[in-house]
């Protein structure tokens, strides 16, 4: 499938895969491509305001990945998120909720760090599942669009098809799906 990515597509990609090595996240995440995908620009032609989206990611991976839908869920049931988030905090530390989860120690990094020597810089980081599936979706969107290869137009529209923080994220900056496809195929 990576061979139908076009060049912007595959730096996209490879961003992502950045992104999440720069936060220290085991895997590569949805997020994590909405990130790389604002940090080419892609989304520039649409107006979006890079700083603004990106402190919208953080503040949503601050609340653990919870949605606002899922903010309003709990607070019908009177449960109020942010002061839960706020005692955690307070017990565990600031940004506990956003912390990378911790790696998995192997045989050759308890050797590595036994020997003295250090951790590879490029270690491999894998997909999360909703990233693997964002990715099978921009396939299916390009083939539905009898499009040959897959850019970075899919990726978005891939993004904003599947529930999560990124489609969140992306909805409350007035980015939808048919927004996305008339502006982007318009430039």
């Amino acid at each position: 499938m990576f061979e139908r990515f076009t060049q912007d597509a595959r730096d996209t990609v490879v961003g992502a895969v950045a992104e999440a090595r720069q936060a220290g996240a085991a895997t590569v995440t949805e997020e994590h491509l909405l990130l790389a995908l604002l940090g080419r620009g892609a989304l520039d032609p649409l107006g979006v305001d890079r700083a603004a989206m990106a402190a919208d990611l953080t503040a949503a991976r601050r609340r653990g990945g919870m949605s606002r839908a899922d903010e309003e869920a709990l607070a019908g049931l009177g449960i109020d998120l942010t002061a839960i988030l706020s005692r955690v905090e307070e017990a565990h530390g600031e940004g506990v909720l956003a912390a990378a989860a911790p790696r998995r120690r192997t045989l050759g990094s308890s050797l590595r760090s036994a020997l003295g020597r250090p951790e590879p810089v490029s270690r491999h980081v894998p997909f999360a599942q909703g990233a693997k599936k964002t990715l099978e979706k921009a396939l299916r969107i390009a083939l539905g669009r009898h499009d040959r290869h897959i850019a970075t137009l899919h990726l978005l529209l891939a993004l904003l098809s599947r529930p999560g923080t990124a489609a969140e994220v992306l909805a409350d900056h007035g980015v939808t799906y048919a927004a996305a496809e008339a502006g982007l195929t318009a430039a």
